[in-house]
């Protein structure tokens, strides 16, 4: 084969076309080749981050506080659902199936359904966050009310004092399933009690102002909450009762009397009975959702509401 080289560099002979696209697509071989290899080995390292579950968005705060991107977090009660009637979907049952650890917090749907995932998917390590903390009862909407309620209030994860011991059972479970990320999550671990300890003293000097003062809710998710802070709630629904209409009767007259002129509701539940008794008092009603996973913010909106009612 004939070839010439001209002073340009350029290439004359009767194969000028192919020499013409020789180089260009020797770079471009090696830069599929390269990206390959990157899109590779992505992968690989994306498939060796562990996952773990937990039940409810909160949780979740505390978890990736203490692993930020060393594990990935799967929640199983979606956004806007409730943890009282939750069903796992097919989905996250899958999911399951890879995730090393599931941590829950003793929620309702828990107790049908973790019997059934354990049983489902024998190697996942189930940790119990409310370890070694004592549960309130589950407030009654009447609160000279004799009868003794036997269901233990869940909703621990509202007071920081209570979220300071969950965050440790999370650590514990966390650095023994995970030891070469130890001093990685215990230096996290240690910024996130820093944190919930500041927020905690900061909700206390907000509070001080609004001490011994009520406020009413739909649901008696606050307990912990109004314990850890001097306050009390008085809740309009309990254990999923409809209200009747001389317990309507009955919480008007009790919002009248404490001066509320605040109703909290939230999302999974219906306002009806909230919006009747916040427009019998000339008050508002305001939507807070305890399943926030936004947590520390949303304490503190909901001590700002409690101080301005």
């Amino acid at each position: 084969m004939d070839v010439n080289f001209h002073s340009n560099g350029r290439i004359s002979n009767n194969n000028h076309e192919k020499g013409k696209y020789m180089w260009p697509r020797f770079f471009m071989n090696k830069y599929l080749t390269l990206l390959i290899s990157i899109f590779i080995s992505t992968t690989a390292n994306a498939s060796q981050i562990p996952t773990v579950f937990v039940s409810i968005l909160p949780q979740k705060y505390f978890v990736q506080g203490i692993t930020r991107d060393r594990v990935k977090i799967q929640v199983m009660v979606l956004p806007g659902e409730s943890p009282a009637t939750y069903e796992p979907t097919p989905q996250q049952m899958v999911k399951l199936s890879k995730a090393n650890l599931y941590f829950s917090i003793d929620v309702p749907f828990e107790k049908k359904w973790l019997p059934k995932i354990k049983r489902l998917h024998p190697n996942l390590v189930l940790i119990q966050t409310d370890q070694g903390i004592k549960k309130r009862a589950m407030q009654s909407y009447r609160h000279h009310d004799s009868k003794k309620h036997h269901m233990s209030d869940p909703h621990i994860w509202l007071s920081p004092s209570l979220a300071i011991l969950q965050a440790r059972n999370i650590y514990t479970a966390l650095i023994e399933r995970y030891p070469e990320n130890q001093s990685f999550f215990k230096n996290n671990y240690r910024q996130l009690i820093e944190h919930i300890v500041k927020l905690d003293i900061e909700l206390l000097e907000m509070l001080s102002q609004a001490r011994h003062k009520t406020f009413m809710v739909f649901h008696p998710s606050w307990g912990y909450f109004a314990d850890a802070y001097g306050l009390h709630q008085i809740p309009i629904e309990t254990e999923g009762k409809n209200v009747t209409p001389s317990q309507l009767a009955d919480l008007i007259d009790r919002a009248q009397k404490n001066k509320i002129k605040v109703i909290f509701a939230q999302p999974q539940f219906s306002k009806k009975s909230a919006n009747l008794i916040s427009k019998s008092i000339g008050g508002k009603l305001i939507l807070i959702d305890p399943l926030s996973v936004n947590w520390a913010n949303n304490l503190k909106i909901v001590a700002r509401e409690i101080i301005n009612q």
